[in-house]
């Protein structure tokens, strides 16, 4: 008689899931789904796939974290509202985040448990105005919610942001993408980003990965609206389906077989860049909330270490 293998002792798996949806209410010139809008049939795919996984979610004999990465804005949406509140009440579940603009409605927060819940929020300058963006940021402070806030770093956007940290809450994270349009910053452009988000100058490599270990692919997969699993967003092979097959049967230690890594929802499940001991429990949503964040120094070495050979800062 043949023997099952055991199968790996699992304690905690973190996914990043991105269903159907693919629709925007903004309409940033650079981003491909902006203004879309989906049919009632893919709104009503997109919602079936979102109830499956949450059921799935449900079902584990694990701990679970979710970040919501969706093509465009999904919490616009009560389903996905819904669905955030749903999965922070669960016991299994430590955290639960979604990206987002924050244009959508607010108050679910009020139901939801916001020790668990995260937004990453995205500010849009062309799109939102300051003070409209500000009033919703103070929203979340009076729900006392938890989340971080961001934008893509363009030079012409710069006394923006810079107005933006002086108007936060002073203990929001104002973080800071590096925006690639082929020219290199300025020095002066460097420090004062810097002086908005002290991370920044992470967000500017590109980190030798390949051949490397790395959690996604063991303890954090990204899965589909179809229950397709891969390691993560930017490795297309997949490692099978959450919903054919245990979940932990698709889960080993596996290097890296990309040259370089340079998304944060990426290169942050690098061992070697210890950033949970930045963000703590606050990583899905960007939330810097562990012992390092006082004094980042060596995180910011690690990350000039592993950038360094084959890193090209913008």
């Amino acid at each position: 008689m043949a023997v099952e293998a055991a199968r790996p002792a699992l304690e905690h798996l973190t996914v990043l899931y991105r269903g159907p949806l693919a629709s925007c209410n903004y309409g940033c010139p650079y981003c491909p789904f902006a203004k879309r809008r989906e049919s009632p049939d893919e709104h009503e795919a997109d919602r079936a796939a979102l109830e499956r996984f949450v059921a799935w979610v449900e079902a584990q004999p694990f701990d679970v974290s979710v970040l919501f990465t969706p093509w465009g804005e999904a919490l616009i949406w009560p389903r996905y509202q819904q669905a955030m509140a749903r999965l922070g009440r669960l016991n299994h579940v430590r955290q639960v985040a979604i990206q987002t603009n924050l244009s959508g409605p607010l108050g679910w927060l009020a139901d939801a448990d916001r020790t668990r819940v995260g937004l990453w929020a995205t500010y849009h300058p062309g799109e939102v105005s300051r003070a409209r963006f500000l009033a919703r940021t103070r929203e979340l402070d009076a729900l006392g919610a938890r989340y971080s806030v961001g934008a893509v770093g363009v030079p012409a956007h710069l006394p923006d942001l810079q107005e933006l940290r002086g108007e936060l809450r002073a203990g929001t994270y104002l973080w800071v993408n590096a925006f690639h349009d082929g020219r290199p910053y300025t020095r002066a452009e460097r420090e004062a980003l810097t002086r908005i988000d002290p991370l920044f100058e992470v967000n500017t490599r590109r980190y030798r990965s390949r051949g490397l270990p790395c959690a996604a692919g063991e303890t954090a997969i990204s899965v589909d609206g179809d229950g397709v699993a891969r390691r993560c967003h930017f490795i297309p092979a997949p490692l099978g389906n959450i919903y054919a097959q245990d979940v932990r049967d698709l889960l080993a230690p596996r290097p890296c077989t990309r040259a370089t890594c340079h998304c944060h929802i990426g290169y942050v499940q690098l061992p070697q860049l210890d950033a949970p001991a930045v963000y703590g429990a606050g990583l899905l949503a960007r939330v810097p909330e562990g012992p390092a964040w006082a004094d980042p120094a060596a995180y910011l070495d690690r990350a000039r270490q592993l950038g360094r050979a084959g890193a090209t800062p913008r």
